[in-house]
């Protein structure tokens, strides 16, 4: 499916220490350049850390005639149809309903996807099977520790109230998504380590930590979005319960192949994309009602109650100018499943495009500032 719209030319340069770079949006917020762009990373494998690239060329001002980019974003495809955004593509957008780490990394792999949305285990992953990509967008949630996208779901019986009792458990584990790194840092901040648990490999998706839980399978397990909601109103009576981690486990980022990012017209198409995706985001935040019904209710065919309680469990998103902090804790992450899994080091800067950094944060803002 095709987008054709208007959009307002895009102008990039990015920085060396702050990493920051002018935008002009409408003439509503401008962030001045720093300096030349200077090169994102580099290519890895999945026997080695990262080797720099030559620098990248700076980010084309318009998109070329004819360019099309496929994405991979379905959250945001539907509110960039409900806000209306979409008419500010001035070329092909090509929709996949393809989300997640392993799906996206798959379709990168077969050429079949320009940009996929996903936490920040999935890049990490891409890089260590020896796939090159980079984060060109990030998102975050305000107060992040109360606003979980996970808890800890514990299975009745199993006698968990604090995460030092996780001592001896069996815990369902998902080595190469975010819910499998989360475990890993739940049992760091415990005291423990996986010769202290029974790690038990199951896939996240669907209800199937919410069964395993269930069916005492596991004695715990990350359960996310409504699924925390449906499990406790399905088996609290048995004895059921979740607990919070007090971990930030928030992270969004849209990520994409390097040799994507090296093409100037698929690049000055994904600032493009990214600078539309921070108004979207801003939109979605300043319309919870308009996205309860379209997204939650229509697109995902949830209840309002449901759409209603992930709202609320989402609070006000954070998209920021700068990656400066997201990278130290993408770098603390990925040192933990390198010690954890026996995986490669990396540099977490290097699975960044800094070209892109300030744009979807600036457009965040200028759309808030536009809405007030």
């Amino acid at each position: 499916m095709s987008f054709a719209s208007s959009s307002s030319p895009l102008s990039a340069q990015s920085g060396q220490a702050t990493l920051t770079r002018r935008r002009a949006l409408a003439g509503l917020l401008a962030l001045p350049a720093l300096g030349l762009l200077t090169a994102c990373g580099g290519t890895a494998t999945a026997g080695s850390p990262s080797a720099s690239r030559a620098a990248v060329a700076p980010l084309a001002p318009t998109v070329p005639a004819g360019t099309t980019i496929t994405v991979g974003d379905p959250s945001v495809k539907v509110a960039l149809e409900l806000s209306g955004l979409i008419k500010e593509l001035d070329f092909n957008v090509e929709f996949a309903n393809i989300s997640g780490g392993p799906q996206t990394t798959e379709a990168f792999r077969a050429n079949a996807l320009d940009v996929g949305s996903v936490a920040d285990i999935p890049p990490i992953h891409a890089t260590w099977t020896g796939l090159d990509v980079r984060i060109i967008a990030s998102a975050f949630r305000q107060d992040a520790v109360n606003h979980p996208l996970y808890e800890l779901g514990i299975a009745p019986g199993a006698g968990i109230s604090s995460l030092q009792e996780l001592r001896g458990k069996k815990i369902a584990y998902s080595p190469g998504q975010a819910q499998g790194a989360l475990v890993l840092r739940i049992l760091e901040k415990a005291g423990l380590g996986q010769k202290d648990v029974k790690l038990v490999e199951l896939p996240s998706t669907g209800d199937v930590y919410a069964t395993a839980l269930a069916s005492k399978q596991v004695d715990a397990a990350p359960l996310g979005g409504v699924q925390i909601k449906r499990y406790l109103s399905k088996y609290q009576a048995d004895g059921g319960s979740t607990l919070r981690h007090g971990l930030r486990d928030d992270p969004s980022h849209l990520y994409s192949p390097a040799k994507v990012l090296d093409d100037p017209a698929k690049a000055a198409a994904l600032a493009a994309y990214v600078e539309v995706w921070g108004k979207a985001k801003r939109w979605v935040e300043d319309h919870p009602a308009e996205w309860l019904e379209g997204y939650y209710v229509k697109d995902q065919g949830l209840s309002r109650e449901d759409g209603r309680y992930l709202i609320d469990a989402a609070g006000k998103a954070d998209v920021p100018l700068s990656w400066a902090e997201a990278i130290e804790r993408h770098q603390q992450t990925i040192d933990l499943l390198a010690r954890e899994q026996k995986k490669p080091e990396l540099v977490a800067a290097d699975l960044y495009d800094t070209r892109y950094e300030a744009i979807a944060g600036t457009s965040f803002a200028a759309a808030g500032k536009a809405g007030a």
